[in-house]
């Protein structure tokens, strides 16, 4: 049977040709940017060692640059596993969550009714192109001059005018022998409990919304009369447009983006085509409505974390952050969102007039994670001065950090919204406590005090003296000869399961380590990985004892048996070790962030003694301790069982 265009078309974009072609290759690591889409592997229709396929997620194509061959998701299953183009298009439509159409002629005579559809909204474009030109059309085109609307963006994007007639659309479609239930069917005229059909856009400005493929589907058309109640008006859901399903501009955005960079959604058709003409093509926007679901998909087909940018009001405020409730459940690796938010009463339209494109790249540039609104909206308000309040917060983003439906990404915003918490409630205690009546040159946490010493004897002028367990602390060692336990524990860990590599690959390659015999093996491993020699413990250890690093290898073991640290061990079950590796590089990363911050608090409070620096460093501190007791917890508690031999 023939399928459909619109059939063939959804089941493409429903599924990432990544998602096809991954099943039957290996993605170069290095080459491969995830977040954009981009992947480069061995090529499966010739023998290679070094990859030159590269497959695009935007363009829904891969090509080889070796062998030539090229297609489409179709053709890899057609030319790769010998399937039909019937069994390619069913095993891509169950992919895609999507039942096969029925055969039927039916169905094939709406399909070329589609297609002659596609031709009305094609001769209605043109006319109102063309009566934007015209007398009917000059304060039409005297608004878009005022709105800084060159005549060559205005034909860019085929914008037009609907001249203030119940009939002008209507009479010029019928000279052109179109039906009137064509007319009816692309939602051009209004016939529902009206005796005569009339044209639905009148005494408006119209913006033409094109599809994927750059075909006319629908109309936004905006008021020159302000007596009107709607300003906007967007044509009906029809056989060809469904609204929560298209982004305006989509189609040029893609293109694009070819180019790099991650796709920006504003608010307004006017706010893209003033960013377009400001340079800034890689621009969409919803169809009057918030964004929905089907269109974040389609954000994230064309890059792994869009822009969604607001404008600088309170109503923007508000749609920021029910966007980032729609997001949060779907977010995954690769695919997140950043939130652009633009200065109080702007809107992109406004900025770039007044100030030019440069103002809109520094809005840009802030964008903010995903993350950060989510912990902005719940505590820019709020005043966290007793028990149950911070309770109340905690639960609070338990309960939203909990609505992310990918294991992975939920556990490290669980884990990350705790560390915030930690250090924002551990930086208000430090906050009071130093102005408290411990004095100012004091500060107490947790029974610990570090003193502040004016030029008093037995310490430098302007220096915290830490307390002994602080000092003693295995976070704030540094290079001296002793192996620290969570460092040993960590390249044990991916020694003996070598999966740990893979899965956090970003952060296993730039490990910060102390000691020299532990960074020795860290070189080993990261070479073994590029030389396909870390597939299993096996390999992984026979390329230490090639590397002549047997014994220091023998020795970072016995450092985390004598801890017990039976999760990094060879028997250790992989979902133990996993959870605990996880939590160990967590806690590695952020002793090594902290050091390198209190090594800038001590310098800057040596070079000028403020009030600020020292209440700077006191927070530092505060960190500090939380840190330590998380180590101390992890570290001491001599865990002497688990699940083992299940690897």
């Amino acid at each position: 049977m023939r399928f459909s265009d619109g059939f063939l078309s959804e089941i493409r974009d429903r599924v990432p040709i990544s998602a096809v072609v991954g099943l039957r290759v290996t993605w170069d690591r290095r080459k491969s940017n995830t977040q954009r889409g981009d992947f480069w592997a061995c090529c499966p229709f010739h023998g290679e060692k070094s990859p030159s396929f590269h497959c695009e997620d935007r363009k829904g194509r891969y090509h080889c640059f070796g062998c030539g061959v090229s297609g489409d998701h179709f053709r890899f299953l057609t030319e790769l596993d010998g399937l039909s183009f019937r069994e390619a298009v069913e095993r891509i439509a169950e992919m895609a969550g999507v039942p096969m159409p029925a055969r039927d002629a039916q169905e094939e005579r709406r399909e070329r009714e589609r297609a002659s559809l596609h031709d009305v909204m094609e001769l209605a474009t043109g006319f109102f192109e063309d009566r934007l030109q015209t007398s009917d059309g000059a304060r039409a085109r005297a608004y878009l001059r005022d709105r800084g609307l060159t005549p060559a963006t205005q034909q860019q994007f085929r914008l037009g005018f609907a001249p203030d007639s119940r009939n002008a659309l209507k009479e010029f479609l019928a000279s052109k022998g179109i039906e009137k239930a064509q007319m009816e069917a692309c939602g051009l005229t209004v016939f529902e409990d009206v005796p005569v059909s009339y044209d639905r856009f009148r005494d408006r400005i119209m913006f033409p919304i094109p599809d994927a493929r750059g075909r006319i589907i629908a109309f936004g058309g905006r008021a020159m009369s302000a007596e009107v109640s709607a300003k906007y008006l967007n044509s009906p859901e029809t056989e060809l447009f469904h609204k929560g399903n298209v982004l305006y501009n989509f189609a040029r955005a893609r293109k694009a983006l070819q180019k790099g960079g991650a796709v920006i959604a504003v608010e307004g058709y006017m706010d893209v085509i003033a960013l377009a003409q400001a340079g800034f093509d890689n621009v969409v926007a919803p169809l009057g409505t918030a964004l929905t679901e089907n269109q974040l998909e389609l954000l994230w087909r064309m890059s792994g974390e869009p822009v969604l940018c607001f404008d600088g009001d309170k109503a923007g405020l508000k749609a920021a952050y029910r966007a980032a409730d729609m997001v949060l459940p779907l977010v995954a690796p690769g695919h997140t969102a950043r939130f652009a938010l633009l200065p109080e009463g702007k809107d992109p339209d406004d900025l770039v007039r007044a100030e030019g494109p440069e103002a809109f790249r520094t809005v840009l540039s802030a964008a903010r994670p995903l993350s950060d609104l989510i912990w902005m909206r719940e505590t820019s308000h709020g005043i966290f001065e007793t028990p149950e309040r911070r309770a109340e917060l905690e639960k609070t983003l338990r309960e939203l950090t909990g609505r992310i439906k990918d294991e992975s990404v939920r556990y490290h915003y669980q884990q990350e919204m705790r560390e915030r918490v930690l250090n924002y409630f551990g930086n208000q205690r430090g906050r009071q406590q130093g102005q408290g009546g411990g004095g100012k040159g004091s500060f107490n946490k947790g029974g610990e005090r570090g003193h502040w010493n004016k030029g008093g004897a037995g310490a430098k002028a302007g220096r915290l003296v830490f307390t002994d367990s602080l000092t003693r602390s295995a976070m704030v060692k540094r290079g001296g000869g002793t192996m620290l336990v969570r460092e040993a524990a960590l390249v044990v860990a991916l020694v003996n399961h070598p999966s740990l590599i893979d899965e956090n690959f970003e952060y296993v390659e730039r490990l910060e380590l102390n000691h020299d015999e532990l960074k020795q093996l860290h070189s080993v491993l990261i070479d073994a990985m590029a030389h396909g020699q870390a597939n299993t413990r096996e390999a992984v250890v026979a390329a230490i004892e090639r590397a002549a690093c047997a014994e220091m290898w023998g020795r970072a073991v016995a450092v985390a048996r004598r801890a017990r640290q039976w999760t990094a061990l060879e028997d250790a079950a992989i979902e133990d070790a996993r959870d605990a590796f996880a939590q160990a590089l967590h806690l590695h990363r952020s002793a090594r962030t902290l050091h390198k911050e209190l090594k800038q608090a001590e310098a800057a409070l040596a070079s000028e003694t403020t009030d600020e620096n020292y209440r700077h460093l006191v927070e530092i501190q505060a960190q500090f301790h939380d840190v330590q007791a998380t180590e101390a917890l992890i570290e001491g508690f001599g865990v002497s069982s688990g699940r083992s031999g299940r690897n």
